[in-house]
């Protein structure tokens, strides 16, 4: 077997490749889009390289066959509260069902980290924010939501054959958005309006820098500071929002304020990767194209929870449960979706799983794994500590 590291256009493309064509018999497989994983590693688009370094390899056999990949990570904010020493990661594993091809990507990249004086690597990860790109599928093997990780159900022997414990769990929930919510969230809801300063609205596309600046509010205050996340500019955010306007359904944005101060957000988007299953990972302008035609041709029932969050003054009164009841008129009456799913939600944050699991009829979907190894062998690798 040889390991190649990836620094021509044509090994980049290969590098893409050998995803494809380990998963080309899985039904539930739908391909990455490159330009996604591409800009993971392109130094002009990614503002991860500004504190770190990514490299990622090949791996070939004896006839010079694509058989598995890895890309490693140093980033000097990646950091967990409580971590006694510095941690790399690696992302972008793939390799056939051989202990031997995976125990030398796993070598390849320790190697590399430890150079860089690192003593633990995390894994699978992103070099780059936790939204994509993160965790092990273990449990729900299940078509993958748009940049999320898939792989086979081996993988995980593989990681725990090379010494890898779990760091920390990722659920998933769904739930059927037709029905009804609990009981429970019902009345909380009719608690929280009978006072008119709370007011909870859908998005306007017309209006994406305000919604933008409110969701920067928000997020600093309820999320930064949380598993090593960082504060959020309000010129990030807005950026984000405008990426998100081709896809963006006003309906199931939501933010709520209390007496115009804005205190919490709701934010969904359609499944994307119920279009770009279509597309075999390509996204040149032909496929914009036929990507447009898709949208607007193929319904999607199908969205899903990117972020929720409310800000700690106002945690614990209700106002979830009234901005979801909220939505809930809306999205039903658009008879559009009949089927979402929460993006994962870290084991470490007892509060939201409580949300997740407070909604209703919701049932874990699927299961990841972040998995960390110590490379002093002799000293057990930490658990994340509960938020």
């Amino acid at each position: 077997m040889q390991i190649v590291e990836v620094n021509t256009p044509q090994l980049r493309t290969a590098f893409l490749e050998v995803n494809a064509l380990l998963y080309a018999d899985d039904p539930n497989y739908i391909r990455p889009l490159d330009k996604d994983v591409e800009e993971v590693f392109d130094t002009q688009k990614n503002k991860a390289f500004r504190f770190g370094e990514a490299i990622r390899w090949i791996l070939l056999d004896e006839q010079g066959q694509k058989i598995g990949r890895i890309a490693a990570f140093v980033n000097s904010r990646y950091r967990t509260k409580g971590d006694q020493y510095p941690v790399g990661g690696i992302g972008f594993f793939d390799c056939i069902d051989d202990h031997q091809a995976a125990h030398l990507l796993f070598d390849t990249a320790k190697t590399w980290l430890q150079e860089r004086g690192m003593e633990g690597m995390d894994g699978p990860i992103n070099f780059g924010e936790r939204d994509r790109w993160w965790g092990l599928i273990v449990e729900g093997f299940q078509p993958p939501l748009y940049c999320m990780n898939y792989n086979k159900p081996y993988y995980r022997k593989l990681f725990e054959q090379y010494g890898f414990t779990p760091f920390f769990e990722q659920i998933c929930f769904g739930l059927d958005p037709t029905k009804e919510i609990n009981q429970k969230l019902l009345d909380r809801h009719a608690h929280i309006k009978k006072d008119p300063a709370y007011r909870a609205i859908h998005i306007n596309k017309n209006q994406l820098e305000k919604f933008a600046k409110d969701f920067t509010y928000i997020y600093n205050k309820a999320w930064a500071g949380h598993g090593g996340l960082k504060e959020m500019r309000e010129e990030v955010a807005i950026a984000l929002f405008k990426r998100m306007k081709p896809v963006m359904d006003e309906k199931i944005v939501w933010f709520t304020y209390y007496q115009e101060e804005p205190i919490g957000f709701f934010v969904n988007i359609p499944d994307l990767n119920q279009w770009f299953k279509f597309l075999n990972g390509k996204f040149d302008w032909w496929h914009k194209l036929k990507f447009l035609y898709i949208k607007y041709t193929q319904p999607n029932p199908r969205f899903t929870g990117i972020i929720f969050g409310v800000i700690p003054e106002f945690q614990g009164k209700g106002v979830d449960a009234f901005m979801i009841n909220e939505a809930k008129f809306v999205i039903q009456a658009l008879k559009r979706y009949n089927y979402y799913e929460l993006q994962w939600i870290g084991g470490f944050n007892p509060k939201m799983l409580n949300v997740a699991q407070g909604l209703g009829d919701t049932y874990p979907t699927r299961k990841l794994i972040t998995w960390r190894y110590s490379f002093d062998r002799s000293r057990p690798a930490e658990k994340h500590p509960i938020l």
